[in-house]
């Protein structure tokens, strides 16, 4: 005991460096440990890339008061803070993924991940074609040029690393089906509902495929939500006002009764390969039908915008113009920011599902469980 309070200080010294050395090293063992998380999709993942595109107003969010309660300024995410994708990354111990696009990132950034994904984008190409989005198949390009930056930077084995341990998050869908409504009401009149559900799905595992084949093997996939009862589409029927778009929601039931079965397809065909499938569906009717369990006053009207339901996407645009907004007072009192657009803690609450919900809403993995796979 003496000697111990001999050398007290240098002791105290010496075990301060210690402990240092072994965090830091503690730290760079957990990190090459880590998975990375890979964004495809459209403006429920998009943070950001649409500020580095010349498309449409509608498909940017890059104006207040997009990011008002978290960030406190515009990010290009679609919604008044983060959105799912910022929540799975924490979750998962990342930092927040990047956009593509974003100048400026390197290569030791898109090691924990990158973002893809672009407001209005669809798994076909010919959705919102006119307005410069990027289509799903773009964005699988983009992840090639990561994975071939990778090659050079970082060396075949630890760009195999970082693929086969990545988690691979898709939502993508919405757009593809909204679409013909937007250029023609009647589109489905005279063309197949089936087959349009059949390219939309069928160009979706294409991506999933080409994915697997670069090494990929775990994928968080989102079933088609309640796109039909957003409150930008509840007027879109005048003989219907304020109830949900039937002839959307017909296309949803459609694709979501497909996707399991492509997906269960996929796993039988291609070895190794994991997947996340999430009850968007379900989850989002359980939270219109009993909002206040979810801590929500108005889930038809949106926080921001204007028109009916504040449905009109006139959400930031400036004071004294002809398409002025309205701005509610408390956002977490709605479970939609804009007209098309879920709030932060509408997607909160959407990301702890997916992380680590219940069976009947996420299978046959969570997403908790692939990022704990390695």
């Amino acid at each position: 005991m003496a000697n111990i309070e001999r050398f007290g200080p240098m002791f105290l010294l010496f075990l301060t460096i210690l402990l240092s050395i072994n965090s830091i090293s503690c730290e760079k063992s957990l990190l090459t440990k880590q998975a990375a998380l890979f964004v495809f999709g459209d403006s429920v993942f998009d943070v950001g890339n649409n500020n580095y595109i010349n498309t449409f107003r509608a498909a940017q969010a890059n104006v207040w008061p997009y990011g008002q309660t978290t960030f406190k300024f515009p990010t290009g995410r679609n919604s008044d803070g983060r959105l799912i994708p910022d929540f799975i990354a924490e979750y998962a111990w990342l930092p927040l993924i990047p956009p593509y696009l974003q100048p400026g990132n390197s290569v030791s950034q898109f090691t924990y991940g990158v973002n893809f994904a672009s407001a209005g984008a669809g798994a076909l190409v010919e959705t919102y074609k006119p307005q410069n989005v990027i289509p799903l198949g773009s964005q699988l390009n983009n992840f090639k040029n990561v994975e071939k930056m990778f090659k050079e930077k970082l060396g075949e084995a630890e760009t195999k690393r970082i693929i086969s341990r990545a988690v691979y998050l898709i939502q993508i869908g919405p757009n593809d089906y909204f679409y013909p409504f937007s250029v023609n009401i009647s589109y489905f009149q005279s063309n197949s509902k089936d087959r349009f559900v059949d390219y939309v799905i069928g160009n979706t595992t294409t991506v999933i495929e080409e994915i697997y084949k670069i090494g990929g093997r775990k994928f968080g996939i989102m079933n088609m939500g309640r796109l039909d009862c957003v409150p930008g589409l509840l007027t879109l029927d005048p003989t219907r006002i304020g109830s949900c778009f039937e002839p959307i929601t017909e296309l949803i039931k459609l694709h979501n009764v497909r996707i399991p079965n492509v997906l269960r397809d996929i796993q039988r065909r291609f070895p190794g390969f994991k997947y996340s499938l999430f009850d968007s569906y379900s989850a989002g009717t359980e939270a219109m039908e009993n909002p206040t369990k979810y801590g929500f006053k108005e889930v038809k009207k949106a926080c921001c915008g204007s028109g009916p339901f504040r449905g009109s996407s006139t959400c930031g645009y400036r004071a004294g113009t002809s398409r002025e907004f309205e701005l509610c007072e408390n956002v977490d009192d709605y479970m939609f920011f804009d007209g098309s657009h879920t709030s932060e803690k509408a997607n909160q609450q959407t990301a702890e599902l997916m992380w680590d919900g219940p069976s009947d809403l996420v299978g046959p993995f969570t997403l908790k469980t692939l990022f704990q796979n390695l």
